[in-house]
């Protein structure tokens, strides 16, 4: 799934859709200390009271938010055998399929004891599965006239799970508006905080509208901290990789190829070119695919920003140092410094300063007297604390 995919269909989470119906849902509470599955309940949605509809919404709707790479992971499912019945991606497959509500009680409640197994929650958790139909509008090729034959949309059923920690209700003193006194607050009922999901997933995955039943999209908690045991124990998911790692497998790679050593306007123009590519995806209007970076593309991309010495052998030959697999391929936005974060760091003994990644190229570092400085060329006054900074003598 991309970006777009994800945000299409999280805005179908919402009351009185008619492009997306959420026909069942199954709450388990699973108790901190014991690890086993307290409590269960499955209902039709739309006979829950309609606060707790757009509650739940909601929380489906921030399950599905963050960026991919950071919060969401479109996992491969691990290869299964035939005897391997309590495989995930064949207990959804059957979920989606089940006529009779017992039966996708019966799948999710096999996929609920998984998440229990080998696992200490540090809090009490209520997972919550939802099935439904998520209603594809068909693309309409226009006659000669100019007109569009009647609406039609393709019924995709899906299902979403989402983890949710509770939390006890502090102390508190309240006011008592009918019997006019202060009172304490003692009640001693959890509180699920549907505003903070720590997981979840979708199933299937959409690719330009079209479900992939051989992929999940997987939701963490928080940004680049994925629960691996989970991914690979409880969805059967094959490895992946955040953002974070595949920015630190760019820097090993460029290493390998060029040095320890670099200069900030070849730094500079690398961001650049990569973050031409980008633009270039985003002006694509039809077709949003993201660019990747493989060896024959990072040895181009090399090549175009002056690295001498630059060859296929070489840059083949830091893939398979640093990652092991030729055939490895970054996403080009997990690379740019403003993925990750705002700006690029600059660390030295003395101060660390953040910078734009736009602006590297103002930035060199030269000898002085002897002494190696930080040389960053500026278009106006520099101001530290409210005061403009004198121009001292010139550097020759």
């Amino acid at each position: 799934m991309n970006k777009k995919d994800i945000a299409t269909i999280r805005k179908q989470f919402k009351l009185d859709n008619e492009l997306l119906t959420i026909n069942d849902i199954y709450k388990v509470y699973i108790k901190q200390e014991s690890s086993d599955i307290f409590h269960e309940e499955n209902q039709s949605f739309s006979l829950l009271e309609r606060e707790q509809q757009e509650l739940f919404l909601t929380n489906f709707k921030k399950v599905l938010g963050g960026k991919l790479g950071m919060k969401l992971f479109e996992v491969r499912f691990q290869s299964s055998t035939e005897e391997q019945t309590d495989h995930t991606q064949k207990v959804l497959y059957k979920g989606l399929q089940a006529d009779g509500v017992e039966e996708w009680k019966a799948d999710m409640n096999r996929i609920a004891l998984k998440m229990v197994e080998e696992v200490q929650y540090e809090k009490d958790i209520v997972v919550t599965f939802v099935r439904g139909n998520y209603f594809i509008p068909a693309k309409h090729n226009y006659d000669e006239h100019g007109m569009a034959p009647r609406d039609e949309a393709y019924t995709t059923p899906f299902i979403l799970c989402s983890m949710n920690q509770t939390e006890l209700p502090k102390h508190s003193l309240t006011f008592d508006f009918i019997e006019r006194e202060f009172k304490s607050n003692t009640m001693a009922d959890p509180v699920i905080n549907l505003t903070s999901p720590i997981g979840g997933f979708l199933f299937p995955c959409f690719s330009d509208n079209v479900a992939d039943v051989n992929h999940i999209l997987y939701a963490a908690g928080k940004a680049n901290k994925p629960d691996i045991h989970f991914i690979e124990k409880v969805l059967d998911g094959e490895e992946i990789m955040t953002a974070e790692d595949d920015k630190a497998v760019f820097e090993e790679i460029v290493k390998e190829v060029i040095g320890d050593e670099v200069n900030a306007q070849t730094l500079a123009s690398v961001y650049e070119e990569i973050n031409r590519m980008m633009d270039e995806e985003a002006d694509d209007e039809e077709y949003e695919v993201t660019p990747t970076l493989d060896t024959k593309e990072m040895e181009r991309v090399l090549q175009v920003c002056g690295v001498q010495d630059v060859s296929a052998e070489k840059v083949e030959m830091a893939f398979q140092k640093v990652i092991d697999d030729e055939t490895y391929e970054m996403k080009a936005s997990h690379i740019l410094p403003s993925y990750t974060s705002k700006s690029i760091k600059i660390s030295t003994k003395v101060a660390n300063i953040a910078i734009s990644p736009q602006d590297l190229k103002y930035v060199r570092q030269v000898n002085y007297n002897g002494k190696r400085c930080l040389l960053i060329e500026v278009e106006e006054d520099t101001m530290i604390e409210g005061f403009k900074l004198v121009q001292e003598e010139l550097l020759y």
